[in-house]
């Protein structure tokens, strides 16, 4: 266990290789295109997130080998590698190293994410065990957590990926109570990427 006093953000993030990242966006855009948003998105995000004295961020990425290609986000000061399977139990064991703190985990792929919806997931964690920040479609861009211990068992038998990814998420949860935070737009499909570059 990582034991630190204060509130975690982790990033969670894809190291950012051609045709490794955006799947679904470089279908559209390119793999060029999708892995430079990857990247300058990622790093627009360390960077908002990293410098604070509430809370330690850190970047946790995949494949678990990466982090050495990671450190090309310069103000990512600790870097951790993923670990094997699927998304849920990455993210589980990735908070299970802060069992008796809070803990928020945000994606790396909702650029409009800033400091202060970091600032309201910590404090509605003072008055539930867990949160959530909702997406459009039906997934969300940020989980947290009051204690990291609270993370067992939460991400399993989840549909990531698809309309129900919250709601098996909430099913999960049961006699945890639950605040959830304002719902933004991830950028998966080139009509997610046109609508963020008509609103910047």
């Amino acid at each position: 266990m990582l034991s630190n006093r204060k509130p975690v953000v982790i990033i969670f993030a894809r190291a950012p290789r051609l045709g490794l990242v955006k799947k679904r966006l470089a279908s559209s855009i390119g793999r060029y295109g999708a892995c430079k948003f990857h990247f300058h998105n990622t790093n627009r995000l360390i960077r908002r997130l990293s410098v604070n004295p509430y809370w330690e961020t850190k970047l946790y990425v995949s494949p678990e080998d990466a982090q050495g290609i990671c450190r090309i986000w310069p103000m990512a000061k600790e870097i951790f590698g993923q670990c094997f399977g699927d998304l849920g139990k990455r993210m589980e064991q990735a908070m299970l190293q802060f069992e008796t703190q809070p803990v928020l985990l945000v994606g790396s792929d909702i650029p409009e994410v800033n400091r202060n919806d970091v600032l309201d997931g910590f404090k509605a964690l003072e008055t539930h065990d867990l949160v959530f920040g909702p997406a459009f479609d039906g997934g969300y861009w940020l989980t947290g957590l009051k204690f990291g211990v609270f993370a067992r068992n939460l991400y399993r038998n989840v549909r990531w990926s698809s309309p129900h990814t919250l709601i098996d998420t909430l099913s999960n949860a049961k006699g945890r109570s639950v605040a959830e935070l304002r719902k933004l737009n991830d950028i998966d499909y080139f009509e997610d990427y046109k609508r963020w570059l008509e609103d910047k």
